[in-house]
């Protein structure tokens, strides 16, 4: 018998491409998304892609009850994977309290759950933003590096998750979760059917880069160019999304298959750091478009440069990011091209 996973935000980014990879390894998806920051399009995407129709929930994952309802009607759910967060770092400096009740009730609301349904494996998606900015001794980063005081309060939910998390499995509880820290995901599907598609003006790199490429966006700002870096903009690990998304279908083959510790934690980057600029340069050079852009004062929260020592994903999860950046930038160019097509943007 099939195991069902449940994947809340599925239709966002990492979701629907996260999806697809336990589509295509033998796991039934039920998705669970308030559509806050996606569309219900992207479900019809995902089938494109599989030939399968994952199930899909409408529903906030902090409205308790009616995230109850959906365990009640999916009976047989094996393991979850947390995507649904609110996610702009520049956002979450502004709007604060909105990033801790929508990213800490969610969390609470599942793992009280959990046991009443006998649910065992929790993946959750974290971030590299728990390191804070490492000391140059720490870079790349492990595992073992020191949690540092968040730098805006995003960072600052992820850290407060991964306690709960932690504290919730030290109290005894059955459960088993892998603890994913990754790094930027970038590109969209080969087949260009799903990919990033934020609301409004878009927070991550990639999607803006696309946008102005396409005319969309008038300008691109490159935030700092006085950071100590070689070219003096922020360095950053970027990993291809669908390379990601493989990362969660062996986490969830941990927890539910494997007899391992109870909580575990990886960091899933490519192991190469990559300046913003080195970004643009790159897009340009494997897509032939120029972006216009600009540099523009440094950013509030913003980090200076970190990027993974994946090591102990490679030889113990036993995962690897196996795209090139120009691959990945491709990918993302060919979506916004689609997106353009089809009239959306």
């Amino acid at each position: 018998m099939k195991q069902t996973i449940l994947v809340t935000g599925g239709t966002g980014f990492i979701g629907s491409h996260t999806t697809v990879e336990l589509q295509q390894a033998g796991y039934d998806v039920v998705i669970v998304d308030n559509l806050s920051n996606s569309n219900a399009e992207v479900v019809d995407g995902i089938e494109q892609i599989t030939g399968i129709r994952p199930a899909f929930e409408q529903v906030d994952c902090c409205d308790k009850q009616a995230l109850e309802a959906v365990f009640a009607k999916y009976k047989n759910i094996n393991g979850i994977i947390h995507f649904a967060a609110s996610k702009a770092v520049g956002e979450s400096v502004e709007k604060p309290l909105l990033y801790y009740r929508n990213n800490t009730v969610s969390l609470l609301n599942l793992l009280e759950l959990m046991p009443v349904y006998g649910v065992k494996g929790f993946i959750f998606s974290s971030s590299c933003t728990v390191y804070g900015q490492p000391s140059k001794e720490n870079l790349p980063v492990t595992e073992d590096a020191p949690i540092q005081e968040a730098c805006s309060p995003y960072g600052n939910t992820k850290q407060i998750n991964e306690e709960i998390i932690r504290d919730y499995i030290h109290s005894g509880v059955n459960i088993k979760s892998v603890i994913l820290r990754y790094f930027n995901p970038i590109g969209a599907h080969p087949s260009a059917l799903i990919g990033e598609l934020p609301n409004g003006v878009p927070n991550n790199l990639i999607p803006f880069v696309t946008q102005t490429a396409m005319g969309i966006r008038n300008e691109l700002k490159i935030f700092g160019n006085d950071y100590d870096t070689p070219d003096g903009t922020c360095i950053r690990d970027y990993i291809y999304v669908v390379d990601l998304a493989k990362a969660h279908v062996k986490a969830m083959q941990r927890v539910l298959d494997m007899d391992t510790e109870p909580i575990e934690y990886f960091n899933v980057g490519t192991g190469r750091g990559v300046s913003t600029y080195e970004v643009v340069d790159k897009f340009e050079k494997a897509t032939g478009v120029k972006v216009n852009w600009s540099y523009a004062a440094r950013r509030e929260g913003d980090i200076e440069k970190v990027w993974a020592n994946p090591d102990k994903a490679n030889n113990v999860l036993g995962w690897k990011a196996e795209s090139e950046l120009e691959e990945a930038l491709s990918t993302a160019w060919k979506w916004q091209l689609k997106l353009r097509e089809k009239g959306v943007m």
